[in-house]
């Protein structure tokens, strides 16, 4: 069975690089999934997200006349557009009692928070894109 770009098929990691990640694929195929390729979400480090031997599923990309094939695992998966859902069994006890006031203020640093958080890892993507570029404009 040939291998057919847009094909979904099983692959096993065998190699894992900064950039990317190494996978076997049926009759013996190897391919290159980019690290842009590996999750929906940013990806830093390859190693956080893959692991060697581990078994993914991978949509085959392009096939170039050398044989070289790129493969995605973040497009064999379908984005979830659905929000988390949010369990209200796991209120506190204590919030039951607390005012509205108290209630909005908890909301509001809880808030604060996680931007802090969206803050500081949109910075450092784009340190890493701005040191990147630099190094590209150097040479």
């Amino acid at each position: 069975m040939a291998i057919a770009v847009g094909e979904v098929v099983d692959g096993t990691v065998t190699g894992i690089t900064n950039f990317g990640a190494f996978i076997q694929l049926p009759e013996g195929k190897s391919g290159l999934v980019h690290i842009s390729e590996i999750s929906h979400e940013y990806v830093e480090k390859v190693a956080d997200h893959l692991k060697v031997n581990q078994k993914v599923k991978v949509k085959i990309l392009s096939v170039t006349d050398t044989g070289k094939i790129s493969l995605s695992i973040r497009q064999a998966k379908p984005k979830s557009n659905k929000p988390a859902e949010f369990e209200w069994n796991r209120l506190e006890e204590n919030q039951k009692y607390m005012s509205f006031e108290d209630k909005l203020n908890r909301f509001l640093k809880d808030s604060n928070e996680k931007m802090d958080q969206l803050k500081v890892r949109d910075t450092r993507k784009q340190n890493g894109f701005k040191s990147k570029k630099m190094s590209n404009m150097e040479l």
